[in-house]
């Protein structure tokens, strides 16, 4: 055996184990999960006298959502006496007439209303957090990003847990209005289900560290103060804090059946743009917490669970490497006993897990039988998306890792709840361009030709498994770059 045929079996070998232990990570997740099934978290009492809560509603060109926020935020049903809204909106576009217009509607039905512009962007979403915790009036902050319509009952569902001094943060789980808006949305929304489903109530209920969401949540003043303040040396401001709490003993509560819901990016731009910022976020709070994770006297258990937790990303890396060395792994001269002592174990580590952890997301906040049965048609899908956005995502580690700082790039959001969605807001708010949509054809042109050779060998194993990824890069690509070609190569109108 020669030299680069042993470095090419290590490297290959190493990438496989690599993605087998979180392949693994997901078993123990679901098992976890169906532990602590019936734990549901309780409030130790309710409160004889409700506090006082600041909603914070950070807005960025957020134009064709700020009504629709702003009129869901007028109908929680709270003591407009107890209640102070601060609208911190840093917009450069017509959102900010529009968002203070709407405060002035809200302080003419006698909410205490607090409009806060900056010109100055620094820090993004976490450094207007930060600007207006000064003028903050509340004991309890509820965070709302722009694009989440909250129901007029959940400041009742979560408030009473802060009874309980321990407690820093609630968080609910985010619901999805435009899910069936195309095949994309329903992915996403698979995608996030596992998340939200599962992780959060596995790690939550078995007293791991989770991470607050970034919105639809309660943080309790004094838990932000304690930890130090929103920072914004990474672009998950959410998942550092949560981390820096936690480390100072602060409990957190995660709520699986209180929905708030949102809107998912419809668009594959906006939905690449949104996994850039938070697998880089992820992998810059990793850098940042990881150490002082296994520094501190929390236990051995939690350590663990924090590290797979802050280095998920970097999955991502791995399944990029995979696609530069899977071409000789599927030539038939490997041989059965590679198959049966390595590829069978790697593929139940990997493709069983993530089958078995989304159907668990899905029975998890789809009860009903028929539902959850029907949405899990769709982890094909899933996983050839999952697959195109290894370049995307593992990019955005590798700038973490090399320390390249980056812009908060906003998710763009149009207002779609129904099939057909706001046309004109998605020609205007479209995400930044790239070179990587390039890479991702090139990629879907080099695996439809090892799709041809394993079929011309009569590999009938492996080129199903080539599919996915064939399939995957060309989803991410074609979609990335449709909005942007004329006319007359789509037959008509250019969709945005």
């Amino acid at each position: 055996m020669d030299f680069a045929t042993t470095t090419w079996i290590v490297c290959y070998f190493l990438v496989l184990f690599g993605l087998s232990a979180y392949g693994i990570h997901r078993f123990v997740l679901v098992f976890l999960y169906w532990k602590n099934a019936r734990n549901e978290p309780k409030p130790l009492r309710k409160f004889e006298q409700l506090p006082k809560i600041t909603v914070q509603l950070p807005i960025f060109n957020e134009q064709f959502v700020v009504r629709r926020l702003m009129d869901a935020v007028s109908k929680l049903e709270y003591p407009k006496e107890l209640l102070q809204i601060q609208v911190l909106d840093d917009s450069t576009d017509e959102t900010k007439a529009i968002s203070e217009e709407e405060a002035q509607k809200l302080a003419e039905q006698g909410f205490d209303v607090e409009f806060i512009h900056r010109v100055d962007r620094t820090g993004f979403k976490a450094g207007a957090l930060e600007n207006a915790m000064g003028t903050a009036k509340g004991e309890l902050i509820y965070i709302l990003d722009a694009d989440f319509v909250p129901p007029p009952d959940v400041l009742h569902e979560m408030v009473h847990f802060f009874t309980d001094e321990k407690v820093g943060v609630v968080q609910t789980r985010w619901g999805h209005m435009n899910k069936k808006f195309s095949l994309l949305t329903r992915v996403q929304a698979l995608f996030l289900d596992g998340h939200l489903g599962v992780e959060q109530t596995a790690r939550s209920r078995s007293g791991r560290f989770f991470n607050f969401n970034g919105t639809a949540g309660i943080w309790r003043r004094s838990t932000i103060e304690d930890a130090g303040g929103w920072q914004h040396d990474t672009l998950t401001e959410d998942l550092d804090l949560s981390y820096r709490a936690q480390m100072n003993g602060w409990r957190f509560i995660y709520l699986k059946d209180v929905v708030t819901p949102a809107e998912l990016p419809p668009d594959m731009n906006g939905f690449k743009s949104q996994q850039h910022r938070w697998a880089k976020g992820s992998a810059q709070t990793c850098l940042k917490m990881l150490g002082p994770v296994w520094r501190s006297d929390v236990p051995l258990l939690v350590k663990l669970e924090a590290t797979a937790h802050l280095t998920a990303n970097f999955a991502y890396l791995l399944l990029f490497f995979l696609c530069i060395l899977v071409n000789p792994a599927m030539h038939p001269e490997s041989g059965w006993v590679k198959m049966v002592l390595l590829d069978l174990p790697i593929f139940v580590a990997t493709s069983v897990s993530v089958t078995v952890f989304y159907a668990t997301a899905q029975i998890a906040v789809n009860p009903v039988p028929w539902r959850w049965l029907r949405e899990i048609l769709y982890l094909p899908v899933l996983l050839a998306l999952g697959i195109g956005m290894s370049i995307n995502n593992g990019k955005a580690v590798l700038e973490a890792l090399l320390g390249q700082q980056s812009d908060f790039v906003r998710t763009p959001k149009y207002g779609h709840e129904k099939s057909g969605g706001n046309k004109v807001a998605r020609r205007k708010y479209r995400a930044l361009r790239s070179f990587i949509p390039v890479l991702e054809l090139m990629a879907f042109l080099y695996f439809s030709y090892l799709v041809y050779d394993a079929l011309l060998a009569g590999n009938w194993v492996s080129a199903p498994f080539l599919m996915l990824f064939q399939i995957g890069f060309f989803m991410v690509g074609y979609g990335s770059l449709r909005p942007h070609l004329p006319r007359f190569v789509l037959g008509g109108e250019a969709r945005a």
